[in-house]
């Protein structure tokens, strides 16, 4: 047979396919009603394993991509019928109100004077009345607590990835992104003046700025590595000390701040090296120009549940620019993921996508709706 007739041939397959996906979708709906009037769960497992083992049984040799089709189908019939549920159901999603982000407040940050999170904060606010923590988690309790009315907190670096004290902390206190914001890092090695390069023997610095600059680090083996709480802290530290072979990996602006020699500039691995930091609020509120969302989430401990919530992201057209897991410590492998998605707060597909997964999910947590800057 020519390719044309072939062709024909699966169109009019498909012509006689598409009247029954539909059937099907409108069955899965009604079905998707009577379950939410018995409260049950959209997933029913042992329904689904039923079919797929008919599926197997009948399919032959083609088993495999019969089956990968009907999990397919599963998957848009679950989505669709959660939508059509949450839709009816209590949105879960904060309004976008008309609040414009304040240009003035009082912000908590981690650190000292000098700090990549003031350094950030000063990007973000025109003028930020900075309070100083010593931890991520006191830059959470300020918040939480009321006593500043907004925290800055790193969260991921291009060149050396997640802040993952930052993520654990997300799941034990209660907060909102309303912001969120790129700078670029510019290491450099700072010593008391008059110091040369030959003359250090130990460094000081965070372990994000260490990892950021491990090829300098690297070539220079004869040198100890010390971490401490913060790049603007290491800065301090070296200042205030008589020991002249102790060095910092911080920021230009700490060399100032603290009358230190930079001895080497740029140190970092890549110049393209960015740390992207948040902006926490204690209520949720999303400010106008929202345009990216975070999540927070678990899944029930059961094959493919993972594929099942993406596969909503997928129905409802939503593009995820992050997704990252971490381990629940004092768990037996149990997993919270993380998500960033592209999406306006004013997207339907983005409520019904929430209201699904606050409804079907073991936890869930809306972490903010907010634009980056």
């Amino acid at each position: 047979m020519e390719l044309s007739e072939l062709r024909e041939e699966i169109n009019q397959v498909d012509a006689k396919m598409l009247p029954l996906f539909l059937k099907r979708m409108e069955l899965g709906k009604q079905i998707g009603e009577v379950k939410k009037a018995l409260g049950l769960s959209v997933y029913n497992a042992k329904r689904e394993r039923e079919i797929l083992s008919w599926v197997t049984r009948e399919s032959g040799d083609m088993d495999t991509y019969a089956r990968l089709f009907f999990n397919n189908m599963f998957e848009l019939s679950r989505s669709y019928q959660s939508q059509l549920i949450s839709e009816a159901g209590e949105s879960q999603f904060p309004e976008a109100g008309n609040e414009t982000f304040p240009q003035a407040a009082v912000v908590a940050c981690q650190g000292v004077e000098g700090a990549y999170s003031q350094l950030a904060a000063d990007k973000v606010f025109r003028f930020a009345d900075i309070v100083y923590m010593k931890t991520f988690d006191g830059v959470f309790q300020a918040v939480e607590k009321g006593l500043c009315r907004f925290g800055v907190l790193p969260i991921e670096n291009s060149a050396h990835g997640s802040v993952t004290k930052v993520y654990d902390l997300m799941r034990s206190h209660k907060f909102s992104i309303v912001r969120a914001v790129k700078l670029h890092i510019d290491h450099h090695l700072l010593a008391k003046k008059g110091a040369q390069l030959s003359d250090i023997r130990t460094i000081l610095s965070h372990e994000q700025a260490l990892g950021q600059c491990s090829a300098f680090l690297d070539s220079n083996k004869n040198i100890q590595i010390r971490v401490c709480e913060n790049t603007a802290v290491a800065a301090r530290m070296v200042s205030e000390s008589d020991d002249p072979t102790l060095a910092a990996i911080s920021s230009e602006e700490c060399a100032r701040q603290y009358s230190l020699d930079i001895l080497k500039s740029h140190i970092q691995n890549t110049d393209n090296n960015y740390t992207r930091f948040i902006v926490i609020e204690k209520t949720p509120k999303v400010y106008p120009g929202s345009n990216k969302i975070s999540l927070m989430f678990s899944l029930p401990n059961t094959p493919g549940s993972l594929g099942r919530t993406l596969a909503q992201f997928t129905t409802g057209n939503l593009n995820l620019s992050k997704l990252e897991s971490r381990p629940v410590e004092g768990t037996d492998f149990h997993y919270v993921f993380y998500t960033d998605l592209e999406a306006s707060a004013d997207d339907p597909a983005v409520r019904r996508l929430i209201n699904s997964m606050s409804t079907e999910l073991p936890m869930f947590t809306f972490l903010g709706a907010y634009q980056e800057v």
